[in-house]
């Protein structure tokens, strides 16, 4: 080959390379492109939300919202009662699925991976998180509602433990899963137990994932309408005894904001307000947790 055939071959691929760079240079800007109108056309309605439950949430609010509880129609009240009993169901909820969530994910992730065992609870566990809130609602109804003939604040509450239990099982699972493998060969090649191994290293460890996927799974029945409907019902008056039927935030919101009365439309948005303002302080929370690892 002499050297201006060479040159002209060099120069054939050089145009070659060329177009090839072009046309993915092409497709890259529009893969670009619509990936930020995708986004924009969700951020949008995202704001819309948030401000319109801002501008209708914070007119709603008042020393009797916080204070009163739930008034009948064309009167003075708040979400007192509805307030104190989505927190104590909420919180109820929390302490008993986390320990049952965190150590079924321990199980899953550092004693039997691949088992027939750990295979039937990761596919029960997927079920329960993509079931519908209403289903598992319905399930507490039939067990425990109907064998003690009456709504109470208990079934809520562990309607709701069932929606967080598979939520950080998930979440406790990935995380010790993503821990480096060297870190307990290490701790095995001291000596260490299998116990203090998972306490002392990929649990500490994985701890800010963890919590993070607690805090979720509470941002998540905080705001869960359907499971109380059937479960814990609703209250008007101020309760404390879980024995009884409880009032529930999102339940409140669903009643007073299908109504045609004014002040119960108001107090609606304004449930509507804290629960979102709730749901936001979690989030920053788990952030800060996830930061801080």
């Amino acid at each position: 080959m002499t050297t201006g055939e060479r040159l002209l071959r060099e120069a054939d691929l050089e145009q070659v390379r060329q177009t090839r760079y072009g046309r993915r240079k092409t497709v890259n800007q529009i893969a670009l492109t619509l990936s930020l109108l995708a986004m924009a056309f969700g951020l949008f309605w995202l704001f819309w939300i948030l401000f319109e439950t801002v501008r209708l949430g914070v007119g709603g609010l008042s020393v009797a919202t916080l204070t009163q509880m739930t008034p009948p129609p064309n009167d003075v009240g708040g979400l007192a009662n509805a307030m104190y009993g989505s927190f104590l169901m909420v919180l109820l909820a929390t302490f008993v699925g986390t320990p049952i969530g965190i150590l079924a994910g321990i199980y899953l992730a550092e004693f039997e991976t691949k088992g027939w065992l750990a295979n039937s609870t990761r596919f029960v566990n997927d079920i329960l998180l993509s079931a519908p809130s209403i289903v598992i609602g319905l399930f507490v109804y039939a067990v425990v509602v109907t064998q003690f003939k009456s709504f109470s604040g208990w079934a809520g509450a562990i309607a709701l433990a069932l929606i967080v239990i598979p939520v950080v099982i998930r979440t406790t699972e990935n995380m010790l899963q993503l821990i480096p493998s060297g870190l307990r060969e290490a701790a095995y090649a001291l000596g260490a137990p299998k116990w203090k191994v998972i306490l002392s290293i990929t649990l500490k460890a994985a701890r800010a994932g963890v919590v993070t996927g607690v805090m979720l799974a509470v941002a998540r029945i905080a705001g869960e309408t359907a499971p109380l409907l059937f479960t814990a019902l609703n209250n008007q008056f101020w309760t404390s005894s879980m024995s009884e039927p409880m009032a529930s935030l999102p339940v409140t919101i669903f009643k007073f904001a299908m109504s045609p009365y004014h002040n119960w439309q108001e107090l609606a948005w304004a449930g509507v307000f804290l629960i979102t303002l709730a749901v936001l302080g979690l989030n920053i929370l788990a952030r800060l947790f996830t930061r801080a690892k």
